[in-house]
């Protein structure tokens, strides 16, 4: 199982764009158009199948959300800043 990482290491290597929510990292990604955003979640499917990491992804008009902890270990994780930063890369 993963060690969790303490509130300090979180803060200090939590990427850009993202936020702490209790035991999640979340961001929000906005684009042009409703399908820009299906194309990034399932670019962004295809990462977390990679690291074999799953994150909550929600998919509305023009934006998608995305939520990752590492649910055995209770709380985040490197494989959750790993993941987000990953994430970033294909967004930027």
């Amino acid at each position: 199982m993963p060690d969790l990482l303490s509130e300090q290491e979180i803060e200090n290597r939590l990427p850009s764009g993202w936020e702490r929510d209790g035991d999640e990292i979340v961001r929000s990604y906005e684009f042009d158009a409703y399908l820009d955003g299906i194309g990034f979640a399932a670019a962004a499917g295809g990462l977390a199948q990679e690291a074999f990491h799953h994150p909550e992804m929600t998919i509305s008009w023009r934006e998608v959300e995305v939520r990752l902890t590492t649910h055995d270990a209770g709380g985040i994780t490197d494989a959750d800043l790993d993941l987000a930063r990953r994430l970033n890369d294909l967004r930027e």
